[in-house]
């Protein structure tokens, strides 16, 4: 294939740091995935890494690493302290190396993040997100602390690892001693920024001191801190050029600690939208400067780079999503990269519960040595019925092992639940994996048969070796008094436009889709993906850090609903309870802030002329609202793979939400079409 590099000149630039040479500008950016302290997980994390150094990612960051057992994540989770993990580490640094690739180790110490009861801080101040109240590290304490971060560096190099990157952001230990939020001592590592600065710059200095000159240290700096007594501009301009000065190679740029109640990287935050603070920041260094965030196409890196915000652009979950990111960028091809969509759902919501991480768009990540997919032995003749993610996959999954596959869509468009979503704001993103899979359906030749709502006896008649159905979902019709009113819509007619929003209106239901629904309705639409100031303004985000902590809620505003909407459930609990670890408080706080009325505990009594009845704690109550969404649920359509059951027909499979409909659940229905494409 012809080498398209001038495309993107400056992602494919090299970058010198006098002693070694990154290939490229592309960091892929510490991520924790789970298989850290699985029982052979570094074997699969050693096949994790390898592939996108096979991808040609410039330089990659390992999640993070303890420095002893007070730095713990959580009890025995991953560290390095001895020799005999040594051993461990380097089956990563000799695949990545054996790929062509570079790697650092994250040094992670999680002071009062730390979810056990051995858990330090500067001072015995807790974590809002913790149950653990931290101890306060004594000064005997914090030197023994800073000869383990030097220790654990040296035997990363020992490991093999290419250099190291400290943590010094996202609120850990290290972020937790720069800032009066969670310092209040009164000794030489309190009080003054010189002395709350004191302990990075004495991990550096021990560090450099163990591993020579000839050695990568990343120091990840928290540049905007987004909580109250945050580090000012000044502070964060200070301790880079003091970093400097103590040897550290690149500045990494870190935003928000994880108990601040402001989205940095779900869906909702715009594109790039923390780079300003990035280039504000390199103008005062004279080291290389990583920008991070929501930056997840090879057009804006580009663009970043060529106007000189950053030297190099740092992302993690596009690499889990499609690791030759920067292989498909040189070549020419980003539309046939398989975009990472910010959803969170399988990477970071299973990470904060303690679940391996993979990714809903690419369920291969962090499986890499598990699913497996290879040539097909007999290529077979085979209909994959629904066009939704489960379809699609299939389809192209099945078409990639050299099967001959025919996709039957009932509808003019592929995408089904995923259509749909790209049309809720905030998540415009799901265009770029409807696009990515059209490339792939074009590219494996799959036959698309579209506005086609094929029949058992088609498919019979057809004679096909396998019969795969993912015929998706239908809205569920809850059974109250009066549902067939006319001011009743259910939520595909709505975000289809088929009809349009009313003035004052009900949304039965509060789950995902509700809550997908309320916003679509308070937004009119707007979209939010290229929207950096209304995202600032209304999240209350000063990136000039001319506020301490980069809060200024002086700014905060909020655009008048479209509409006025009550969101309701039966369930007697918070709404939202079971959305996503790590955004359903987002969702949540949104529709606050646009005054959504949420009530729990309704029993629907009835709907008339007069709007809906419902009651409250045996209390009746009248919502008198001109229009009713029901968001209550789905059924699985299965009525095509029933039928053929029913005509003894052995090779049929079903899938997705035509499996099982629960909630609306794209990334079980791509896992699972996964697998099955990898069987048949």
């Amino acid at each position: 294939m012809t080498n398209k590099t001038s495309i993107y000149p400056f992602i494919s630039t090299p970058l010198d740091l006098g002693f070694t040479t990154l290939k490229n500008r592309i960091v892929m950016g510490s991520m924790h995935t789970g298989l850290e302290e699985q029982k052979g997980g570094f074997k699969r994390l050693a096949a994790f890494y390898a592939k996108r150094a096979e991808g040609g990612v410039g330089l990659i960051v390992t999640g993070g690493v303890s420095p002893n057992m007070r730095g713990w994540l959580y009890p025995f989770a991953i560290k390095l302290t001895n020799k005999i993990e040594v051993k461990k580490h380097k089956l990563i640094t000799d695949a990545v190396h054996k790929a062509d690739g570079k790697i650092l180790m994250q040094i992670l110490h999680a002071g009062r993040y730390g979810y056990h009861p051995f858990c330090v801080s500067a001072s015995n101040v807790k974590a809002p997100t913790n149950k653990f109240k931290p101890h306060m590290l004594t000064n005997w304490g914090i030197k023994r602390t800073i000869k383990h971060f030097a220790r654990c560096a040296k035997l990363a190099k020992e490991a093999g690892y290419d250099g190291v990157e400290v943590m010094g952001s996202e609120g850990y230990l290290i972020n937790q001693f720069l800032v009066e939020h969670t310092n209040n001592r009164k000794d030489q590592w309190g009080g003054t920024f010189e002395n709350r600065m004191r302990l990075p710059l004495e991990i550096i200095r021990a560090i450099r001191e163990k591993v020579g000159e000839q050695f990568i240290i990343m120091f990840r700096l928290s540049m905007l801190d987004l909580i109250d007594q945050g580090s000012s501009f000044d502070e964060v301009i200070t301790l880079a050029q003091a970093l400097e000065k103590k040897g550290v190679t690149i500045i990494n740029t870190g935003i928000g600690w994880h108990e601040a109640r402001i989205p940095t990287i779900s869906t909702q935050v715009p594109r790039a939208a923390f780079v300003p603070i990035t280039e504000i920041v390199r103008k005062y260094i004279n080291i290389p400067i990583v920008c991070v965030n929501r930056i997840n196409t090879p057009e804006i890196a580009e663009k970043i780079l060529q106007k000189n915000k950053a030297d190099l652009v740092s992302m993690a979950r596009p690499l889990l999503a499609d690791p030759d990111f920067v292989k498909k960028t040189q070549n020419g091809e980003s539309e046939a990269i398989n975009t990472c969509i910010a959803c969170n759902q399988a990477c970071l919501d299973h990470v904060f519960v303690g679940k391996q991480a993979s990714c809903l768009v690419n369920p291969y990540a962090c499986n890499e040595t598990i699913m497996i997919s290879i040539p097909a032995r007999n290529a077979k003749k085979i209909a994959v019925v629904g066009a939704g993610p489960a379809g699609l996959v299939a389809a192209i999954e099945l078409a990639k092992r050299g099967h001959k596959v025919d996709l039957y869509e009932a509808s003019d468009k592929i995408g089904g639940q995923f259509k749909l979503s790209a049309k809720i704001p905030g998540k415009e993103e799901f265009t770029e994996t409807l696009r990515y899979f059209n490339y792939q359906l074009n590219k494996f030749q799959v036959n698309c048969l579209l506005n086609h709502k094929v029949q058992s006896d088609e498919l019979l008649a057809k004679k096909y070796d396998e019969i795969v159905i993912a015929s998706g979902v239908v809205p569920r019709v809850p059974n109250i008094k009066g549902i067939d009113h006319k001011s009743v819509v259910n939520y595909v007619q709505l975000i289809n436009s088929d009809v349009a929003p009313g003035k004052k209106v009900a949304v039965i239901g509060a789950g995902g889709i509700g809550f997908d629904v309320s916003t679509f309705l308070v937004l009119g639409g707007r979209k939010m993906s290229a929207d950096c100031e209304t995202y600032y303004k209304e999240w209350g985000i000063d990136v000039t850090l001319k506020h301490r902590g980069g809060l200024n809620i002086n700014i905060i505003e909020t655009t008048v609903p479209k509409c006025e909407i009550y969101l309701l459930q039966r369930k007697d609990e918070k709404l939202g309870k079971r959305l996503g670890k790590t955004t359903g408080w987002i969702h949540r706080t949104m529709l606050k802030h646009y005054k959504v009325k949420m009530l729990k505990g309704v029993d629907y009594q009835k709907i008339d002329d007069e709007g809906l009845h419902i009651m409250i704690d045996d209390k009746p109550q009248l919502l008198s609202v001109d229009q009713i969404v029901v968001c209550a649920g789905q059924e699985s359509d299965k009525s095509l793979y029933d039928e053929l059951l029913s005509k003894e027909t052995k090779n049929v499979h079903i899938i997705g939400g035509a499996h099982i409909a629960a909630e609306v659940d794209a990334k079980r229905a791509i896992k699972e079409a996964t697998e099955l494409a990898l069987k048949l």
